[in-house]
């Protein structure tokens, strides 16, 4: 199995679905295909994280990011 730096953990409850995280899972996949992302982090879909006001949800080495958008995920990995 690879080892991975960094895990992005991403809400899919059914808040953060209205409030984007398919687009945004999307996008995260996107950029960790490309070469500077390449093999830093793994994308792992949670359930529910029960902060269902704020979401799209992630969370980044234990950092909580509410209202997660692709620039600031960049910058974490």
């Amino acid at each position: 199995m690879a080892t991975y730096r960094k895990f992005i953990f991403v809400c899919t409850g059914k808040d953060c679905k209205r409030n984007g995280c398919k687009e945004l899972l999307k996008d995260i996949k996107g950029m960790l295909k490309v070469s500077e992302h390449k093999g830093k982090c793994k994308v792992v879909k949670t359930k529910c994280m029960d902060f269902c006001k704020t979401g799209p949800m992630v969370v980044i080495n234990s950092e909580v990011i509410k209202r997660a958008s692709l620039p600031e995920i960049r910058e974490k990995c």
